[in-house]
């Protein structure tokens, strides 16, 4: 299943469109991953811990799968722990956990906690 976010970066002063692209294969045992992709920073990469932890804390299941999350456009760097909501989210719409049939209205940004 897939799930679309619109999130924004900054370069500089400006602030940039990010789309978060979150696709999940279900599967079992050694092909379990969650692997983000498209020019994040140590921050970024770090997400995946706190992203698994909110969702579980949260009362909500993290799913058994091959997680792809594409922070797009590919070829900008990006910064920082703000992409931790949207990738939550994603992977939450992605997976039925929850409905957000107008998402593609809103630009979603924040840090998450490990409490969610």
């Amino acid at each position: 299943m897939l799930a679309e976010i619109y999130s924004s970066g900054v370069l500089g002063v400006d602030a940039y469109l990010v789309e978060v692209e979150v696709d999940v294969i279900r599967t079992t045992g050694d092909q379990v991953r969650f692997n983000v992709v498209g020019l994040g920073d140590m921050a970024v990469q770090e997400s995946r811990e706190r992203v698994r932890s909110a969702i579980k804390n949260s009362g909500f299941s993290f799913p058994m799968a091959r997680l792809t999350v594409n922070l797009a456009p590919a070829d900008v760097r990006k910064e920082g722990p703000a992409f931790d909501l949207p990738i939550a989210l994603g992977i939450l719409v992605a997976t039925a956990q929850v409905a957000a049939p107008k998402l593609e209205e809103y630009l979603v940004a924040g840090e998450l906690a490990l409490d969610g």
